[in-house]
């Protein structure tokens, strides 16, 4: 049998490359516009990542719609990243595409396993009774994504890695507390229940009849600080990632705190009320994007990590190539606007997702 040639390879991947190009045209008009602006050396890494995630995701989602056992659709897919890593994949464009992102960044496999424990949480309804199951849950849907960004970028210490999960896990905060009456209309409760209780109020009878209370905004307040103590300790991290990806990091970190101020200013109200960050708002945020306050934090860089994380930066030193960072991309032609853009869009299609009645 002929093997195929170097030329023929490079056309399968870049067929695949365009196939998942499609999906996230046809799925996510907005992050399809947006990843088109990052560096040319993360553009089709980060839509292949993206594009197995999102599928991946999906397949629960409608095992679920369709009352079939989740735990065999995320069996296959771990099947199927078994294929990936052997370098193997099978016949979805998907994986063929994840495929050359796996071998050519040699990402962490725990990573995405990590991810598909998150989906697996979801479809079992778990429940969080403590801040810790909190970061739990946050460290597997978001701060996962932040460690294979991160990888990908070419942060590939520890303390920056550990970072990068910490800024996931902060912005999941972000996005329960500003979500809670969403998810409660959906039947689901991400803020912890001891809070709660804490606060005179029965999760379950609340969750039953949510309404907004001084009680509950104690709790959403109390939420906010902890994302805030997070996003300040993520931000020191930045000085661990190439120039050119640095400002994009943390006109993100900036923008997406800005939800849970925006949220105070709306009254603390989650429950009625979903905070928007104005465009307006956006721009002013990021003109801030180049200060060197993001990067100062030599105490905060050499913070140990969140619990729920550590067992991320670990996967990633069992990796290797801790001390092996990858050389900065050259410099970007396009504004810094722009390229957050696609973090932002992440994030909020993990949310998006999260948020949907199962």
């Amino acid at each position: 049998m002929l093997m195929p040639t170097s030329q023929t390879l490079a056309l399968r991947r870049e067929q695949d490359l365009l196939a998942c190009v499609d999906l996230m045209r046809g799925g996510s008009k907005s992050f399809f516009a947006a990843s088109r602006l990052l560096p040319e050396r993360m553009r089709a890494a980060s839509i292949a990542l993206y594009a197995f995630c999102r599928v991946a995701d999906d397949l629960v989602d409608e095992a679920q719609a369709r009352g079939e056992d989740v735990h065999v659709s995320l069996h296959k897919l771990r099947e199927r990243l078994d294929g990936v890593y052997l370098d193997q994949p099978q016949s979805f464009v998907e994986d063929r595409a994840l495929a050359v992102v796996v071998h050519q960044y040699q990402l962490p496999r725990g990573l995405l396993d990590a991810l598909l424990e998150g989906f697996a949480w979801d479809a079992q309804a778990r429940t969080y009774d403590s801040i810790e199951d909190v970061h739990a849950y946050g460290a597997r849907v978001a701060g996962s994504v932040g460690a294979m960004m991160c990888w990908i970028m070419g942060g590939r210490s520890a303390s920056t890695l550990a970072r990068a999960c910490e800024l996931g896990v902060a912005m999941q905060l972000t996005n329960i507390a500003r979500d809670v009456g969403e998810d409660a209309r959906n039947g689901r409760l991400y803020l912890p229940r001891s809070w709660l209780r804490e606060v005179g109020l029965d999760p379950n009878a609340w969750l039953a009849q949510p309404c907004i209370s001084p009680a509950l905004q104690v709790v959403v307040e109390r939420l906010l600080q902890e994302a805030d103590r997070l996003y300040q300790q993520a931000t020191a991290g930045v000085a661990g990632l190439p120039r050119d990806c640095r400002a994009a990091i943390v006109a993100a970190r900036l923008i997406y705190a800005e939800i849970g101020h925006q949220l105070r200013r709306d009254g603390l109200n989650p429950v009625d009320h979903r905070a928007v960050v104005g465009r307006s708002r956006k721009l002013a945020l990021l003109s801030r994007a180049w200060l060197p306050f993001g990067l100062a934090s030599a105490q905060d860089a050499a913070r140990a990590p969140l619990p729920a994380i550590a067992y991320l930066v670990e996967v990633c030193v069992q990796a290797g190539a801790l001390a092996l960072d990858l050389r900065p991309g050259r410099a970007l032609r396009r504004p810094v606007g722009e390229r957050v853009i696609w973090m932002i869009e992440l994030f909020e299609r993990q949310q998006v997702l999260r948020r949907s009645p199962r």
